[in-house]
């Protein structure tokens, strides 16, 4: 690793721990030429599969499109960061689990729906409208009631 301070080669670990709940390395370094220490942090590199749109095209996950339609969906609603996020890296556990390289869109609707379904009904309601183009009233009320009936 080189120093970001003299750009020398030389550097040793001084101290290493977990963090992230145990997904990164944080590491204590110092440098042996101009001895200043910084910190590094070592994750692995995951790579999510590919998505397949309705329309056949393809293209890279992409985080923040997840994340604005999850937020969306939560807007003025009262569901912690922490509780989003675990959610969101569980989602993406999953994805990855799969092993596959391309996934559906679809997939990660239904994914999404079932996450928002466990933090929050209403989010759940309002990205299943916008998700299935609800065309009226009767399929809003057909979903509560399909909601209703699983708790």
């Amino acid at each position: 690793m080189y120093c970001p301070f003299c750009n020398a080669q030389d550097t040793k670990v001084i101290d290493s721990r977990l963090v992230s709940e145990g997904s990164q390395v944080r590491r204590r370094r110092s440098c042996n030429e101009c001895n200043e220490r910084f910190t590094t942090y070592e994750f692995a590199e995951l790579l999510m599969p590919r998505l397949i749109k309705s329309d056949g095209r393809r293209e890279p996950f992409n985080d923040d499109k997840l994340l604005v339609g999850i937020n969306r969906a939560l807007e003025k609603r009262p569901v912690s960061l922490e509780d989003i996020d675990a959610a969101v890296n569980k989602l993406k556990s999953t994805l990855r689990a799969t092993g596959e390289r391309e996934v559906t869109s679809k997939i990660v609707g239904e994914l999404v729906m079932e996450l928002l379904k466990g933090l929050d009904k209403i989010a759940y309601i309002r990205f299943a409208s916008v998700y299935r183009s609800f065309k009226d009233v009767k399929e809003f009320g057909e979903e509560i009631a399909k909601l209703e009936t699983d708790f």
